[in-house]
């Protein structure tokens, strides 16, 4: 239980969550295992979606961040409850005649109706499995199924079974009275229709590990609780998981705080050791509103990661997980923006606290690329909006001229991000640009800024050609500087945002830029409206 680094001292919310984890495996003189087992759980009934990701993404942050504070081992279970009853016939599936008379059977004995594999379960899990693949996490992936029918449960079961009554007043006061009257912890699975039955158990029967219960039909049957002849209602399943498997650390959304004190107290009364658990915020839709898959009013994975990288939706799934945050379109850009700026800012330090303060430390399992990507996905987005196009080899041109003047070689992550800019632009940029002609004022100001530029050599630093700005926007008359701004993105851009002018002028030319002004105070813009 040595520590490789001591010395760390970083703020970074995964490294305060990997000392919480190391101070309670230090402290626990009951530890019989010699690793620390980290869990994220799935619930197979659809396919893995960016709250997946998200909870994974964190998860292994923090994972990452205790392996390098201890050498402690680790080991990180995607837990599938493929053992649940299907409850309804999902919408987006081929075949549903297939699976039509399932309603209520285990996900694992429901033939799957994209015929690929032995099960619908099977089916999902293979799906999740090439989802956390695709990403490079590394899991080791366990079966709700797999585990109830091996007897890895078996103990815990008889101990639920020896502990009913305890377990039993945890949950009642948390149901309504007509749910009181029926509930078990307990499902047993019909040993004739296969269905996971919610059926009041009338008999206990500690001596041989059985419980019996009654039927619609009126029929008494007599059960194990093991070998995967019942399955638990889920708060007391999350429990009994975390006692057999011994999990140390698992994450869980807002919406799930109480249940997580009702499985502790669970947990407890199994004589478990309750695993230090983390509660992340929920996304809201751009309206402000709860993302809900039902809905469909958020953004998927794959349309995140058709304008952007999976590196970008990590900072965001880094940055603020205990704060609600709007999860649409929009964000992207800005998470594009900030993942350049942060690994640019690694790159350059060298203070080593910073650096595993830096969120690209984190994103990237402590191995970030050494080469910084030289432009921002703002500019890329607003040469493409000035270009008016979606061609990627007229950005690239541009570019191309940037880069030969201020390094040796083009960065690779540039090429996508080139080609990510015109997808976000003609899908986002394009349909709502709107531009306007320039008041009096603005006129005079456009018109001294052409002047300025007039034979500006393009090696002028983009901080040169911003004070140039700067000074034009004064001496015209702009008390608020950042109206000068605005004028520019609305007349000359179409948009109501835009980028950093100097940088921007430094990419596109300045005689290109003049010539833009041009074009807009003759008003040739307006009809493209």
């Amino acid at each position: 239980m040595s520590n490789n680094n001591n010395d760390i001292k970083s703020n970074a919310w995964p490294f305060q969550e990997a000392l919480r984890i190391l101070k309670k495996y230090e402290q626990n003189t009951s530890q019989k295992k010699d690793y620390v087992l980290f869990e994220t759980g799935y619930g197979p009934s659809g396919l893995p979606h960016i709250g997946t990701f998200g909870e994974v993404a964190r998860t292994t942050m923090v994972r990452n961040a205790f392996s390098k504070i201890s050498d402690v081992p680790t080991k990180l279970i995607a837990f599938s409850d493929d053992l649940d009853g299907l409850r309804k016939l999902p919408e987006n599936i081929p075949n549903k005649k297939l699976i039509q008379d399932y309603i209520g059977k285990p996900l694992t004995s429901i033939p799957d109706p994209y015929e690929t594999h032995k099960s619908f379960g099977d089916h999902n899990n293979a799906k999740l499995c090439d989802f956390l693949d695709v990403f490079g996490f590394e899991y080791e992936f366990k079966s709700s199924t797999d585990c109830y029918f091996s007897g890895k449960f078996d103990k815990t079961l008889l101990d639920i079974l020896k502990n009913y009554d305890e377990i039993i007043n945890i949950i009642l006061p948390t149901l309504g009275e007509e749910r009181r009257k029926t509930y078990s912890p307990f499902l047993p699975i019909c040993p004739d229709t296969g269905v996971v039955l919610q059926v009041p158990v009338i008999e206990r029967n500690l001596d041989t590990g059985t419980i019996v219960y009654q039927r619609e039909d009126g029929k008494q049957i007599e059960t194990r609780v093991t070998g995967g002849s019942c399955k638990l209602q889920w708060k007391v399943d999350w429990a009994m998981r975390w006692k057999s498997l011994g999990v140390d650390y698992e994450m869980s959304g807002k919406d799930l705080i109480e249940s997580v004190k009702l499985s502790n107290k669970i947990c407890k009364v199994l004589k478990g050791e309750v695993p230090l658990s983390y509660t992340y915020e929920l996304f809201l839709d751009e309206k402000g509103e709860k993302i809900s898959k039902s809905r469909g009013n958020g953004i998927t994975i794959d349309e995140w990661l058709t304008y952007a990288s999976q590196e970008s939706l990590s900072l965001f799934m880094y940055q603020s997980p205990k704060k609600a945050k709007r999860l649409y379109f929009d964000v992207i850009p800005k998470a594009v923006n900030e993942y350049i700026t942060f690994l640019e800012k690694f790159n350059k330090e060298t203070d080593l606290n910073k650096k595993y303060d830096n969120p690209v430390w984190h994103i990237h399992s402590g191995t970030p690329p050494s080469e910084n990507i030289p432009i921002s996905f703002g500019i890329l987005l607003n040469l493409a909006s000035v270009c008016n196009t979606e061609d990627v080899n007229i950005i690239a041109g541009f570019v191309e001229k940037y880069i030969s003047k201020n390094q040796k070689s083009f960065p690779q992550e540039l090429v996508k991000l080139i080609q990510f800019s015109t997808y976000y632009y003609r899908d986002f940029v394009k349909p709502h640009k709107k531009y306007r002609m320039p008041n009096d004022m603005e006129r005079e100001a456009l018109i001294s800024l052409r002047e300025e530029l007039s034979g500006n050599p393009l090696y002028v630093s983009p901080e040169d050609i911003q004070t140039k700005v700067y000074e034009v926007g004064k001496n015209s008359g702009f008390e608020n500087l950042r109206e000068w701004f605005q004028a520019q993105y609305e007349v000359l851009f179409g948009q109501s945002e835009g980028p950093r002018i100097g940088s921007f002028i430094h990419l596109y030319g300045a005689e290109k830029y003049s010539d833009l002004i041009y074009k807009a105070l003759e008003g040739k813009f307006i009809n493209k409206t």
